[in-house]
């Protein structure tokens, strides 16, 4: 097995899920990243954890998503309640064979699925031990505009493992997000400035939290949750990002009373205005965060590695983190991307009239 993918189990059994002895994990993959999870598999029971395997075939999401009645869309089985309540810990390892399987199906479907799938989902999030993480594969790296053996080059590299110890490069990274956190103390109000941008609102009372290697791999963040009705201005996001097998490039939002009042988009508009009508806390900001890794130097349309670049923000319409503070409620999150000081970009965020200047 490449020894790369060997450290990339260990580091999540051993850093990550901090899994000990006993506990239960679940490891959800489909047969592309097989050799990611049989990694994870062996380090968790050799560590006298209980690992179980749900490997999925590629093929079947698109099928399901076409074919399945209202019924089978939307259902909660007895069985997705016992394995939520059962594992203590849970591994979502994304590693697709097409990017685009899912572009023939009506976004509405898809929301439809989220939105009945929200309750076992929040009781995961707020619950349980859980990482997200990515194996790289043909189409990913084709979407990145890489040859598979660059794109894994630069997946490793984002994950520390080409490091000599990359439990203590996530450790260092997380001080420096820390004394980020410091550095912002008890902010009251954010303003970002750039390119057809000039948005505000509030996080009076909220928290920032530093985002470790835990729960989303790789990391490379601080966030918080911006108060619900306080969003006013507009932002352009000029970072592309592939959601649900549809590209969305150009993102134009406009806020009024912390609610989008106005989307268009350069390439998925439709796509964008029927994530909009999710819900009603999906027009709605639940997250705002300040990329802070330095290793991740381009974009590659997938939102886990671009919202971490350093020199970038992100703003995701929907659901908000309890552990932020947030009170939005929505069965969406997705996160758009901002470079500020990224690719020399000269934009700007300002934290209660003070520019804040994230370093590398």
């Amino acid at each position: 097995m490449d020894p790369r993918i060997i450290a990339h189990g260990k580091l999540i059994v051993r850093h990550s899920t901090q899994l000990k002895k006993g506990e239960v994990i679940g490891i959800y993959a489909n047969t592309l990243s097989s050799k990611l999870a049989e990694a994870i598999y062996r380090e968790a029971l050799l560590i006298g954890a209980h690992p179980f395997i749900r490997l999925s075939l590629p093929s079947i999401q698109p099928f399901f998503f076409k074919n399945a009645d209202k019924e089978q869309l939307t259902r909660i089985s007895k069985l997705d309640w016992a394995e939520a309540r059962e594992v203590d810990a849970r591994v979502i390892i994304i590693s697709d064979s097409n990017t685009r399987a899912l572009a023939g199906i009506d976004p509405r479907r898809i929301a439809e699925f989220s939105r009945a799938r929200k309750p076992v989902r929040d009781y995961l999030i707020n619950n349980k031990k859980w990482c997200l993480t990515i194996h790289p594969t043909e189409a990913l790296a084709q979407e990145a505009g890489m040859s598979l053996e660059d794109y894994s080059a630069f997946v490793y590299s984002a994950l520390f493992i080409d490091q000599k110890d990359p439990i203590r490069e996530w450790e260092k990274l997380e001080r420096k997000q820390a004394e980020l956190i410091r550095r912002i103390g008890k902010a009251k109000q954010v303003r970002i400035i750039g390119e057809d941008t000039d948005l505000t609102f509030s996080v009076k009372e909220r928290l920032f939290v530093n985002s470790e290697a835990t729960q989303n791999l790789p990391s490379g963040e601080i966030f918080t949750a911006p108060v619900e009705t306080s969003t006013e201005g507009k932002i352009y996001f000029d970072i592309s990002t592939a959601r649900d097998g549809h590209l969305v490039e150009g993102v134009r939002l406009v806020f009024r009373n912390g609610k989008v009042i106005e989307a268009h988009a350069d390439r998925g508009e439709d796509y964008l205005n029927k994530m909009l009508g999710t819900d009603s806390g999906s027009r709605r900001l639940g997250e705002f965060g300040i990329g802070t890794n330095f290793g991740i130097k381009i974009p590659t349309k997938e939102i886990l590695f671009d919202e971490k670049i350093g020199g970038t923000i992100h703003l995701a319409l929907g659901s908000a983190y309890k552990e932020c503070r947030g009170k939005n409620v929505s069965a969406l999150h997705w996160d758009l991307i901002k470079s500020i000081s990224f690719n020399n970009n000269k934009g700007k965020i300002i934290i209660d009239e003070k520019e804040l200047k994230v370093r590398r």
